[in-house]
């Protein structure tokens, strides 16, 4: 739960620095420090992996690139609750599709329910453009657990997550400096992107990985579940966002449709996004 709230806030103090540097510069910054933190504490040397283990690293940090990206473009028009509940539906599918069981059905139908509630069919005012970006977010959310997984099992400890981080962040280095500029630079600006990382990247793959010591991966994947509820708190606290009582409604039918797909799979299927 310490690692769900740290990604949660994280992630709406990185809000903070969207009007110096944009969502494109805030995503830099946070993948950047978390590559550089993490290749500081891991060291990976050169050569110590094969071919294709370097190649799914570098794929995993493209995904993981792009899914940040992606949500950050979307927190940008969306409350932090909401864009994290349509992210969700990225690992949601996932653990639907890895189980066969008549019961699945109720959950895709809860799921749904929650999308309707939250587009404007749904008579919520949401922005569309920010609906999609979360929707994309999902999809490359997916991707990487996928890729997280080969990561993984080609990797020890942290190597390859370091290795992952260092290429999203050359990916995202260009579109970073053109949208950011000069601005990137900037103090505050660094000091808020230091924390951004630490608390997205650093911080909550720490907890979690000494979490996953001690508990089921199934349990983990409930815990999991909670991360809409949370970021719906996070963003009421530090954000001020209030969302009107149709979104909760659709935060609590997808959360209720994750802990219910994650039940019903006994493999982990919603690992937390790097």
């Amino acid at each position: 739960m310490g690692a769900v709230v740290s990604v949660q806030s994280g992630s709406a103090i990185a809000t903070h620095i969207f009007t110096s540097v944009g969502p494109a510069g805030a995503t830099l910054l946070r993948v950047g420090f978390g590559a550089i933190i993490l290749l500081g504490l891991w060291r990976p040397r050169p050569g110590q992996y094969g071919r294709h283990a370097y190649r799914d690293a570098i794929l995993f940090g493209l995904t993981t690139a792009a899914m940040n990206l992606s949500f950050y473009s979307a927190l940008n028009r969306i409350p932090l609750g909401i864009a994290v509940t349509l992210e969700f539906l990225g690992p949601l599918t996932l653990a639907v599709l890895g189980s066969r069981r008549p019961l699945d059905l109720l959950w895709v139908g809860f799921a749904a329910t929650g999308v309707l509630l939250l587009t404007p069919l749904g008579g919520h005012s949401i922005d569309p453009v920010g609906l999609l970006l979360a929707l994309m977010a999902g999809i490359f959310w997916a991707l990487y657990i996928l890729f997280s997984a080969r990561v993984g099992r080609a990797f020890t400890g942290g190597n390859g997550l370091a290795i992952a981080l260092l290429a999203g962040s050359l990916a995202l280095l260009p579109v970073g400096l053109v949208t950011a500029g000069p601005r990137l630079f900037d103090g505050r600006v660094l000091l808020i992107g230091l924390g951004v990382g630490l608390l997205s990247a650093v911080i909550p793959y720490s907890l979690e990985m000494e979490a996953l010591r001690t508990i089921s991966t199934r349990l983990f994947g409930v815990l999991m579940s909670s991360e809409p509820a949370v970021g719906a708190v996070v963003g009421l606290i530090l954000l001020r966002q209030v969302l009107s009582l149709r979104a909760v409604a659709a935060i609590i039918l997808i959360m209720a449709a994750s802990i219910g797909a994650t039940r019903s799979t006994s493999e982990p299927s919603i690992p937390p996004p790097a």
